[in-house]
């Protein structure tokens, strides 16, 4: 695994200093531009992305970066890639002009189309997840120590405690809802929403509605590394670099 070889401690701190410029933004006026798909795009998003390509080119100078403020990298190019970064400099953008808190900095590194290892920093919360393949899943706090996370086993009696997306809302996971016993839901935004499931707050994350791979890689690879899942609704593993950079539905599930 290519991770071994990094100082991981290095991410989080990159991460972590993406997450200070974009507190720096939040608390003041900004403008709020809309991009072609008519997602929104601030100042935060521009500015956590040029310190994490600067920092991440610096610690790994040999491998891409796939962000999302930068994602026009034809197929044809990228095919190729073996290893590279996934990064989403502002994840919850709709979060953050709400200044709600829930928004986050994910950074992930995929090898052969495979997430193996990522970093969730959670800026207004002081809050940082770091999950590797192998090796587990951890939270840090501001002061910078550290606890291992797990997800937790679900209680068959009392029914689920089930994530949904603050902004996403979808008919189809209404539908999906009708078949599973919910004990409690709960809506968060960004990828707090996987990180909830990785540290054992909730039980399931069904999303059935549209993300791409920088807003789940990082998420993903905290989840898998604290002991759950995340596949698509036919049970496949959620696989990275595609062609079409656009997820399918997927589920993210503790135990």
């Amino acid at each position: 695994m290519i991770y071994n070889c990094i100082d991981f401690s290095a991410v989080v701190s990159i991460a972590q200093d993406a997450g200070a410029a974009i507190m720096n933004i939040y608390g003041g006026d900004f403008q709020v531009q809309t991009k072609g798909d008519d997602s929104p795009l601030t100042c935060a998003d521009r500015a956590a992305h040029r310190i994490i390509v600067d920092g991440l080119s610096a610690l790994t100078p040999t491998l891409p970066i796939l962000s999302e403020e930068g994602r026009d990298i034809p197929y044809d190019q990228r095919r190729d890639w073996s290893s590279f970064w996934l990064v989403d400099p502002l994840d919850g953008t709709k979060e953050f002009i709400k200044r709600n808190g829930e928004f986050t900095v994910n950074i992930a590194l995929v090898e052969e189309g495979v997430v193996g290892a990522g970093v969730v920093h959670v800026p207004a919360l002081g809050k940082t997840y770091v999950g590797l393949a192998q090796h587990g899943a951890w939270l840090q706090g501001n002061g910078g120590e550290s606890v291992a996370i797990g997800v937790r086993r679900a209680d068959s009696q009392r029914g689920l405690s089930v994530v949904m997306s603050r902004s996403h809302p979808s008919p189809e996971l209404e539908q999906y809802l009708q078949t599973v016993r919910v004990a409690e839901a709960v809506s968060v935004g960004s990828s707090l929403k996987l990180c909830t499931v990785a540290e054992g707050q909730a039980d399931l994350y069904p999303r059935l509605g549209p993300t791409m791979e920088w807003d789940t890689a990082a998420g993903q690879a905290v989840v898998e590394a604290a002991g759950g899942s995340v596949t698509t609704l036919e049970g496949e593993p959620l696989g990275y670099n595609k062609e079409n950079l656009l997820n399918p539905h997927f589920i993210v599930r503790g135990q």
